[in-house]
C-alpha cells in the first residue's frame, strides 16, 4: 500500500466526519426554528383566547357576539311643558313633551305617568321598565342593578320587550334582567352626554299620583 492510499483514506473521513457535524448542525437549526414556531404560536393563541374571555366578560361587547350597545336606538325629541295627557311614538316614551313635574327617581310597584317619567329623562335619569308578567325574581334583580340615583324602574305593559332601558332620546330593548347589556347601558346614560339639562333635580318633583291636568301642582325645570 502506498503513502498516498492512507492519507486519501485520512482525507475521506475527515471530510465524512465534518459533512456529518454540518448535519447535525442543520438539524439542531431546524429543530429550533421548528421549536420557536411552536412557541409563537401558543402564545398567540393564548393572548386570542384572553381577549376573547375579556370580550365576553365586557357588558359593552357582550350580549349574543359583540354587539355591545349597536342596537340602540336613538331618537329626535322635543322638550316643550305640556299639562294634561300626552301621545307618545315610542313605548315607553325617550323624552319629547312632558309635564312640567318630573317624576321622582326610585322603585315603582305599578305604572307610572309617561308625562312625569320623561321630565325626568330630560334631568339624566335612565328608566328601566318591565313587562307585569317579569317573574318577580327577576324584578328584584334589576332592583339590584339600579344606581343610587337618576333611575326610575317601573312595570310597563305597552312594551314588546321583557325589559326595556330608556334615556333622553335613546332606548335599548334587553332580553331580560340578566342581559349584559344592561350595565353598559346604565354606565353611559346615566346623566351621560344625551342629557339635555344634566345635575338637574330626581326627588321633590311627583311620585307618580297627582292630577296631570294641574301640572302636578308645581313646576319645574
Amino acid at each position: 500500500m502506498s503513502e498516498q492510499e492512507p492519507r486519501s483514506s485520512s482525507r475521506r473521513e475527515r471530510a465524512a466526519a465534518e459533512l456529518q457535524r454540518q448535519r447535525r448542525r442543520e438539524r439542531r437549526r431546524v429543530y429550533w426554528l421548528i421549536g420557536t414556531g411552536v412557541l409563537v404560536l401558543v402564545g398567540f393563541a393564548s393572548v386570542l383566547v384572553a381577549v376573547q374571555r375579556m370580550e365576553a366578560d365586557d357588558p359593552a361587547t357582550a350580549s349574543g357576539g359583540s354587539a355591545g350597545l349597536s342596537a340602540v336606538k336613538t331618537y329626535k325629541v322635543s322638550a316643550n311643558h305640556v299639562t294634561g295627557p300626552l301621545d307618545y311614538e315610542q313605548s315607553p316614551p325617550v323624552g319629547g313633551d312632558h309635564n312640567p313635574v318630573w317624576l321622582n327617581c326610585g322603585v315603582y310597584d305599578t305604572e307610572v305617568p309617561n308625562e312625569n317619567a320623561a321630565h325626568s329623562l330630560e334631568h339624566g335619569a335612565v328608566w328601566l321598565t318591565y313587562r307585569p308578567d317579569l317573574p318577580d325574581a327577576d324584578v328584584e334583580q334589576l332592583q339590584e342593578a339600579l344606581p343610587s340615583t337618576y333611575a326610575i324602574l317601573s312595570p310597563y305593559e305597552d312594551q314588546q320587550a321583557p325589559v326595556v332601558a330608556s334615556a333622553w332620546g335613546t332606548q335599548l330593548e334587553l332580553k331580560g334582567a340578566d342581559d349584559p347589556r344592561l350595565g353598559a347601558f346604565l354606565d353611559k346614560y346615566v346623566q351621560g352626554e344625551q342629557t339635555p339639562e344634566p345635575g338637574a333635580a330626581c326627588t321633590g318633583g311627583s311620585d307618580g299620583t297627582m292630577p296631570l291636568d294641574l301640572g302636578g301642582g308645581m313646576s319645574g325645570s
